[in-house]
């Protein structure tokens, strides 16, 4: 994830919505004014200037005192050059066309995607450095019951205890979340707590909210309200995403269905989107229209991985047909073993920390997502193998 977070200015609604969606496909986040921590600046601020030079003073004039550091983007209706200079001495750093009919769409992602590249440069070299930020991985399940928060969540633990990284796994469901069940421990505070306070959001604040494990493994819980996170918390939630990958160097997010009002912040928001699905008709359906979705809201399908969990000789559909089915690949493979994750879960102990070979297997996915490819493929290989013999 990027972690750079852009304001729009604009009272043009239409305008914002289609500038939103330009920008989060080229990962960047929006958010609000209002919900940006105390005393904070966005990286990015889009100021809406199509009204010509009266709304130029009041635009850029206005965002330069406010926030100094930040690259402001002028986006007009035309590109005069009285106007782009104008734009300039009152402050912006970047200029973009704005077309007037959906023809002209295509040369504006080009012009965008250029400007935001100069303009990410520019944010780089100001800090001092190249970091991007946590890494975010975004977990959806095939259907209730798949096991998206026992993978979520034993993937988030191996990931703290391997790579003795800050890492963070949030639990997004409404008021039947599990996260904190399955990790033993009772949180003091959730994830609501976190949006409603984003305004004075900072690392110590932030310490005080998260639940510590001890592996090593911290947790914002689930939200206790039937009703939030609502799609009326989504900008906030992208906006807490940005501040918690400045503390976390992974962040992972049981997100639960795609229904969630907030998936589409854990789509745009992820680096890689984990799709759980059972080798099983209903699931491969699912996981299947899943798939398409997640292109629909923007998604390269080169972050999209599926994770085939609960495989068994015993099953009739081979990962090589779901594979066909879905026209997508199969990422990762977890044997089923019901009684090991039923006691791990009754006890309140991740199956990571047992012995089992379950165990193993979150070893080498994890070892994956941390790029180990030595250790984590001769691992996921032999697995495969094994399962791949006892399915066909």
């Amino acid at each position: 994830m990027s972690h750079l977070a852009a304001v729009i200015t604009t009272t043009d609604q239409e305008f914002r919505t289609q500038l939103t969606r330009l920008l989060r496909g080229n990962g960047i986040g929006v958010t609000d004014e209002r919900h940006l921590a105390n005393g904070a600046a966005p990286d990015l601020a889009l100021a809406d200037i199509r009204g010509g030079a009266s709304s130029v003073q009041w635009a850029l004039e206005r965002l330069r005192g406010m926030w100094p550091s930040t690259v402001i983007i002028a986006v007009a209706s035309g590109a005069d050059p009285d106007q782009i200079l104008l734009a300039m001495r009152a402050g912006a750093n970047e200029y973009l066309p704005w077309p007037a009919n959906a023809s002209g769409e295509a040369v504006l992602q080009d012009a965008l995607h250029n400007a935001l590249s100069r303009a990410t440069e520019k944010i780089r070299a100001t800090r001092g450095g190249d970091r991007q930020g946590g890494r975010v991985l975004s977990f959806f399940g095939a259907k209730g019951g798949a096991g998206t928060t026992t993978l979520a969540v034993n993937t988030a633990i191996d990931l703290a205890r391997t790579s003795k990284r800050p890492t963070l796994i949030v639990d997004l469901h409404q008021y039947l979340g599990e996260v904190a069940l399955f990790l033993g421990v009772r949180p003091r505070f959730t994830i609501v707590d976190a949006i409603d306070n984003l305004h004075r959001l900072d690392a110590e604040f932030l310490k005080e909210l998260v639940a510590k494990h001890k592996s090593g493994l911290d947790m914002l819980a689930g939200a206790e309200q039937v009703d939030r996170p609502g799609a009326n918390d989504a900008p906030a939630l992208e906006q807490l995403l940005q501040v918690l990958g400045r503390n976390y160097e992974f962040i992972v997010l049981d997100a639960g269905s795609v229904t969630h009002p907030c998936a589409e912040v854990a789509v745009f928001g992820a680096d890689t989107i984990y799709l759980v699905a059972n080798p099983d008709v209903p699931s491969t359906r699912n996981t299947q229209r899943l798939v398409e979705r997640m292109g629909q809201l923007g998604a390269n399908r080169d972050k999209l991985k599926v994770l085939l969990n609960r495989t068994s000789s015993e099953h009739l559909i081979a990962p090589k047909q779901i594979e066909e089915a879905l026209g997508h690949p199969i990422d990762h493979l977890f044997a089923s073993d019901y009684g090991t994750v039923s006691s791990a879960l009754n006890a309140g102990v991740p199956l990571t920390l047992s012995n089992s070979e379950l165990a193993t297997q979150f070893n080498a996915f994890t070892n994956s997502i941390l790029k180990r490819p030595a250790q984590a493929e001769a691992v996921v290989g032999a697995r495969r193998r094994s399962h791949f013999l006892g399915l066909f």
